[in-house]
């Protein structure tokens, strides 16, 4: 008699680690397909909340050699929107052959009583420029927080591409900073 119990003993946790096995690879199963739709549910969450998720494309080095033969001037600009902010570049005008790796520095100072969160959205002129234009470092990738008084320098690195129109000698790079909801 006792032989036949273990066997039924056995048998039932036999069953039992069957039914755990089972339930285990559905859970793992689920839990793999709920990491798979984060990403897109992430980025509709940021969506709908307003948050800047936007995908930047950087350049890491420049493939191109310099066009010696050609100079380009490039006007820079620096704007604030809805802040306390005093926004500006150390140099206004640079001159630059295409190709050839530049670093321009941006200063901003809050002149506010307490502490800002802003993010940068560049915009160009002629319209097709960020076409040839390749960052490498730039503010504008992250936001920006500054506390009340604080002055921080900021450098933009680049290059732009040889293949840039031979009739475009002169573009604007232009930064304008937006008030952001301070990060929690």
């Amino acid at each position: 008699m006792k032989i036949s119990n273990q066997q039924a003993a056995t048998g039932s946790w036999g069953e039992v680690n069957k039914m755990i096995r089972k339930k285990l690879l559905i859970f793992t199963v689920v839990m793999f397909g709920f990491g798979y739709a984060l990403v897109p549910m992430y980025e509709k969450f940021c969506e709908v909340a307003g948050i800047n998720n936007q995908r930047i494309p950087v350049a890491t080095d420049n493939a191109f050699a310099a066009d010696m033969s050609r100079i380009i001037a490039i006007e820079l600009d620096a704007n604030v929107r809805g802040m306390h902010w005093k926004f500006k570049p150390l140099q206004s005008k640079v001159q630059i052959h295409p190709g050839e790796l530049v670093e321009v520095m941006y200063e901003i100072k809050n002149e506010s009583d307490h502490e800002i969160t802003g993010q940068a959205i560049p915009s160009y002129s002629p319209r097709n420029l960020d076409q040839y234009l390749r960052k490498i470092e730039c503010f504008c990738f992250t936001q920006q927080t500054l506390k009340p008084g604080e002055v921080r320098q900021m450098p933009v690195k680049f290059f732009i591409n040889p293949e840039l129109p031979a009739d475009i000698d002169t573009v604007t790079i232009s930064y304008t900073f937006f008030a952001q909801a301070a990060n929690s």
